[in-house]
């Protein structure tokens, strides 16, 4: 059987591809691109000033209403009493500054992250607790900020879906590449449907992104967004969308192989951990993931034509393997086709 890659890469060139935050395009005017490498040289040094010169100055406590857990950061007047975002750099308790680094446009980037609260702990899959992986979508709130204060942009509707994928579909906007680097270090909250036909969330995740230009607009500029402009964003996890990208059966988020919750493409010759076949092409959006000719689909399914919970896919033997890996839809010798 020819191997079916879904949509060819979900038009996807980088996995996560750079689209717009929400809105904006019709005034879109792009300058002529610098170098990547020689802007982030200056939007990191203007990041970590901004990390340094500014703190929380209010977070508000409001549950139940939009304004829950909306962010201030202002700029420090007194540091005995008012401590830098920076002083929170790899703290053991919250708020936490974490930094990632994210190789794209052939440099590697540093992404900070401010984690003010992560999110329900130990909740299920209806009830919250979840982390989202950076292809699946999210209902957030957020506030967009330049780095000298300015808002350009905000929204506290949890009904707004937003796919970290990059890509408009299935009802949600496109979001530029910094969201899809922030929000899976965040879980989801406690979601309450009311008896007026709302929805209330509470102990969402919580936190600031402040992201290089490379990874928002770059020379693109935006309503209130000049090119080259480092952007700050404070958020709200309220809940999430899963997605079956290559529609193989199993949500994206469990073809995670490494369980770090970031799945993309890599250059040819770039080991790619959530590729079994080694391909090229990551599991999420390959149709036959071990690449022995079947598609997953089929090797998924039990002697009735019905899916396997994906916790219960056996191996080859058909018992269910500890190790997720050795699942018999990723193994190459295995071959089972109940369609």
């Amino acid at each position: 059987m020819s191997k079916i890659k879904f949509y060819f890469i979900f038009l996807i060139a980088t996995v996560i591809s750079i689209s717009s935050c929400n809105k904006d395009d019709n005034n879109t005017v792009a300058t002529p691109p610098k170098p990547y490498a020689e802007q982030y040289n200056l939007d990191i040094v203007a990041i970590e000033d901004y990390l340094k010169t500014n703190y929380i100055s209010e977070v508000v406590n409001h549950p139940g209403f939009p304004d829950d857990q909306d962010v201030t950061i202002k700029k420090i007047t007194d540091a005995a009493i008012q401590p830098s975002l920076y002083s929170y750099l790899n703290s053991p308790t919250l708020p936490r500054l974490t930094s990632r680094n994210v190789s794209l446009h052939s440099i590697t980037y540093k992404v900070y992250t401010l984690v003010i609260r992560e999110g329900v702990k130990g909740g299920t899959p209806v009830s919250g607790g979840e982390y989202p992986c950076n292809v699946d979508g999210v209902f957030a709130g957020y506030k967009g900020t330049l780095l000298d204060g300015t808002v350009f942009d905000s929204s506290n509707n949890g009904q707004t879906l937003f796919n970290l994928d990059g890509t408009s579909h299935d009802g949600g906007s496109g979001v530029i590449r910094g969201w899809s680097e922030g929000f899976p270090q965040f879980k989801t909250g406690w979601l309450t449907s009311n008896t007026n036909g709302t929805v209330s969330y509470n102990d969402f995740g919580v936190g600031v992104m402040i992201l290089p230009s490379g990874l928002g607009y770059y020379n693109s500029s935006q309503t209130k967004i000049p090119a080259y402009s480092p952007l700050v964003f404070s958020i709200k996890l309220y809940a999430l969308k899963r997605y079956d990208h290559d529609l193989d059966g199993i949500p994206s988020f469990q073809e995670d192989l490494n369980g770090d919750r970031y799945m993309n493409s890599f250059a040819t010759g770039v080991p790619n951990p959530d590729d079994t076949d080694e391909d090229g092409i990551p599991n999420f959006i390959d149709f036959d993931d071990d690449g022995d000719g079947y598609a997953t689909r089929g090797e998924i399914k039990d002697i009735n034509g019905k899916y396997y919970p994906f916790e219960s896919i056996p191996d080859c033997s058909g018992k269910i393997p500890t190790d997720p890996k050795k699942k018999r839809h990723l193994d190459k010798e295995c071959h089972f086709m109940n369609q």
